[in-house]
């Protein structure tokens, strides 16, 4: 099944990529998520390409429960996400892969950083979804599409707040440039 999903970010693209490539962010967004343990890896730097590894485990509450059988009573979560180097605008491109071990479902797509206007940038996933279980398919799947829209909703929920405490817009790194 198809998924997209954006994420509207008030702050300009260069200041978006190093949100995204800050390990204390990430680490802030895996736990929001709800992660029972995690694990992040950063390579590269929000200048040029990185790439961002996380893994995590969820609980299954998020999955129905006729379903649960085939996950267990937690979930292994592995996101793979690779951005190329930005554009003169902050722009940037790459791709996303999300694995679940243990089960048959794996995302992958390409991801895309926008400038959508002064201090403002959007993050867009978008991408294949396949669960390989005979005849359950199309329920895991969509179930599958749900907790990755619910991560990526709270992902937006903590942006905001992280741009936010940093005084929001841009300049200095996430937030507006200081004044004199």
């Amino acid at each position: 099944m198809r998924l997209s999903v954006t994420l509207d970010l008030p702050t300009d693209a260069h200041a978006a990529a190093s949100l995204l490539a800050d390990p204390e962010y990430v680490h802030q967004k895996v736990r929001a998520s709800g992660a029972l343990e995690q694990h992040v890896d950063i390579t590269g730097s929000a200048d040029d390409a990185f790439t961002v590894t996380t893994r995590r485990a969820l609980p299954t509450d998020q999955i129905p429960a006729h379903l649960r059988g085939f996950v267990g009573t937690r979930i292994d979560v592995r996101q793979v996400e690779a951005w190329e180097a930005p554009a003169p605008d902050g722009s940037r491109v790459g791709t996303v892969v999300v694995e679940i071990a243990g089960a048959p479902v794996r995302l992958s797509g390409r991801t895309a950083l926008t400038p959508t206007g002064a201090g403002s940038t959007t993050v867009t996933y978008d991408g294949e979804l396949r669960a390989t279980v005979p005849l359950f398919a199309s329920a895991i799947e969509q179930a599958a599409a749900g907790a990755i829209r619910s991560a990526l909703e709270v992902e937006q929920g903590v942006a905001r707040e992280w741009i936010d405490g940093r005084g929001g817009g841009s300049g200095d790194g996430y937030g507006q440039a200081p004044q004199p």
